[in-house]
C-alpha cells in the first residue's frame, strides 16, 4: 500500500510497507512554487499612440513655419519660433489680407478679421523684432521700439521678424498678403 503525504511546503513522504510489515520511508526533496509579477503600464490603444504623435508632430510642423507679409514689391518675413493656441490660430486664418498702421512710434499693427484663441499661451516680454498678438484690441504687431515696455500676459509672442524700420514702412497703408511660406 502506497501512502502519500503532504507537507506544507516541505516535499512529501512515500510510506512503502513490505509483506513482512517493514516500513520503508522514501523522502522526496520540497517543490518550491514560484509566483512571478510583472508591473507594467497598460497598453496603450492606437488612439493614445495617434495623439501623442500628433501633437509632437504638430508642434514640429509649427515651430520654424515662415510667414510672408508681402504687398507685392516688398515682403517681409517672419519665422515661427515657439508652439502655442495663438500661434496655431493664426496660422489656421493664412492667407488673408492685412493693412499696416504706425502706432505709437513703437510698431505696425494690423487688426485681424477676428480674435485669435489664446487661452493657455504664455504672455510675454516684447523685443524689438517681435511679432505679437495683443488680446485686448484683438490685433498683430511687428514691434520695432520696446524701450520701456515689459511683460505681459495681454501680449503673446507669435514669432521674430529681421527686417528694418524703413522695410516695414514700406508695407504701412497697403493691402498686405499673409500666407505661409511653402
Amino acid at each position: 500500500m502506497m501512502l502519500s503525504l503532504a507537507a506544507c511546503g516541505s516535499g512529501s513522504v512515500d510510506t512503502t510497507s513490505s509483506p513482512a510489515g517493514a516500513s520503508t520511508i522514501q523522502e522526496t526533496p520540497p517543490t518550491t512554487t514560484t509566483t512571478t509579477v510583472i508591473a507594467s503600464t497598460p497598453p496603450s490603444t492606437s488612439a493614445d499612440t495617434a495623439e501623442t504623435t500628433t501633437e509632437e508632430d504638430s508642434a514640429a510642423d509649427v515651430v520654424g513655419t515662415v510667414v510672408q507679409f508681402s504687398d507685392g514689391s516688398t515682403t517681409v518675413e517672419l519665422t515661427i519660433d515657439e508652439d502655442n493656441p495663438t500661434v496655431r490660430d493664426f496660422l489656421s486664418m493664412l492667407p488673408l489680407t492685412l493693412t499696416l498702421e504706425e502706432f505709437n512710434g513703437r510698431e505696425k499693427i494690423a487688426y485681424l478679421p477676428r480674435e485669435l484663441a489664446h487661452e493657455g499661451s504664455p504672455g510675454s516680454d516684447p523685443e524689438d523684432g517681435d511679432l505679437i498678438y495683443y488680446i485686448p484690441w484683438g490685433n498683430i504687431g511687428f514691434y520695432y521700439n520696446t524701450a520701456g515696455i515689459g511683460y505681459s500676459d495681454q501680449t503673446i509672442h507669435l514669432g521674430t521678424y529681421n527686417a528694418s524700420l524703413d522695410l516695414l514702412e514700406q508695407l504701412e497703408g497697403r493691402d498686405v498678403t499673409v500666407e505661409i511660406v511653402p
